[in-house]
């Protein structure tokens, strides 16, 4: 039982079971608290326009949130959408002027909507933090966290790192990590600086504490979550001077993969040190997360942008060892996981669902559901599937029994 503990989050909402209130879902790790659904992908719900940018999905309590820009290179605005998760239609909308940030991609919003009981709270490409009431899309309260962290531009690839609650706190990347009074934006403490995150950062519980990883461009480092001093820290640096995954935490276990041929290292945190327990090339995940199950994680292999595999590959968490990679054709795809099957979005927009396993990828059906760039992750929530592309389709599927 106290292994177990040790995976549920640290903040629970009332949410529905089948929600997924932000960027990973419910338990943040990718995989759905959803065993109920259909392998139909026919049956299109609904569609929408939200605007260019990659932010995934958040589902909760019957509402759809996202973000999107409208592409104006200067004077450009970015939106924030409330829709109704099962019809699509537009609850409550917030736009406000926003940079595009599109080095080497189209730009937009890249950070997800974090739903935390009845507010939901977002963070521009450039820095523009909102708290919403998310029933009615009442702004409760904003901070620039490029002033805060006085930056006088955007971080390279812009901000991309989503929301993260922490009990009372609300923890956000911008070159430092910031631990804010979740209600009012007050600055509780600031991490020392480094290079920019451009994943988002995960608390997790060890021997009485609490504590928080986060993968900077510089490498991943270990807060307090008490005062954010840092505890520890590896050097982790890719060659495109950036970072963009999220730290997965099993316990003791901190698992960590980014692309640029860089790959995967597991480590052991023991309070004051991360030892090193192994360090491979068998996966190295651009901008979306590998999947745990059991032992094993799923993930793509390979970036966009570079020559190589662009493989959808399993791997073995506690070694690293390659146990399948299946190169099905989706490019630098995403992933999640429910009810023991894989939702794989490949890069042009179609879907693929295999059961789970260590011993292969075998698709029981692919289909092609939307089209355009497809880099954000699909969602599962309350028997419908959500996928975007990067200029702002939005398709809902009905998988529903």
């Amino acid at each position: 039982m106290k292994k177990l503990l040790l995976l549920l989050p640290l903040s629970i909402s009332l949410l529905s079971a089948a929600d997924w209130p932000r960027w990973l879902g419910p338990n943040g790790t990718g995989v759905s608290n959803e065993a109920d659904w259909q392998a139909n992908l026919e049956k299109v719900a609904w569609k929408a326009k939200v605007g260019l940018g990659f932010s995934a999905l958040s589902v909760a309590d019957g509402r759809l949130f996202t973000m999107g820009h409208d592409g104006i290179k200067q004077d450009g605005k970015e939106t924030v959408w409330c829709l109704d998760a099962v019809t699509g239609k537009e609850l409550w909308s917030d736009s406000y002027e926003a940079q595009l940030v599109d080095y080497l991609h189209e730009g937009g919003p890249c950070a997800t909507p974090t739903v935390d009981g009845e507010t939901v709270y977002s963070i521009s490409k450039d820095g523009r933090l909102n708290a919403y009431l998310a029933a009615k899309g009442t702004l409760l309260w904003s901070k620039n966290m490029m002033t805060a962290a006085g930056m006088k531009k955007p971080p390279e690839w812009g901000f991309a790192g989503s929301p993260y609650v922490l009990d009372d706190l609300l923890i956000i990347e911008a070159d430092y990590t910031f631990a804010l009074k979740k209600n009012s934006g007050k600055e509780v403490w600031r991490s020392k600086k480094y290079r920019h995150a451009y994943g988002s950062p995960v608390a997790f519980p060890l021997e009485g504490k609490t504590w928080i990883a986060t993968l900077k461009t510089d490498g991943l480092v270990i807060l307090d979550a008490k005062d954010g001093t840092t505890v520890a820290f590896e050097k982790w640096e890719t060659s495109y001077r950036t970072n963009s995954t999220t730290p997965l935490v099993r316990g003791d276990k901190i698992f960590i993969s980014t692309g640029y041929r860089r790959g995967c290292i597991l480590f052991q945190f023991q309070g004051n040190a991360l030892n090193k327990i192994y360090e491979k090339k068998t996966l190295s995940t651009h901008m979306n997360n590998a999947i745990p199950v059991g032992d094993y994680l799923y993930g793509f292999d390979g970036n966009v942008h570079m020559a190589g595999p662009k493989d959808l590959v399993c791997v073995k968490f506690s070694t690293g060892e390659e146990k399948w990679r299946d190169n099905s054709n989706l490019q630098v795809g995403s992933l999640i996981v429910a009810g023991n099957r894989i939702i794989a979005l490949g890069q042009r927009g179609e879907l693929a669902i295999a059961p789970v396993s260590p011993k292969g990828f075998k698709p029981i059906i692919r289909e092609q559901v939307i089209g355009g760039r497809c880099w954000t992750s699909p969602v599962l929530a309350n028997g419908h599937l959500y996928v975007r592309n990067s200029r702002g389709d939005l398709v809902c599927l009905d998988v529903r029994r």
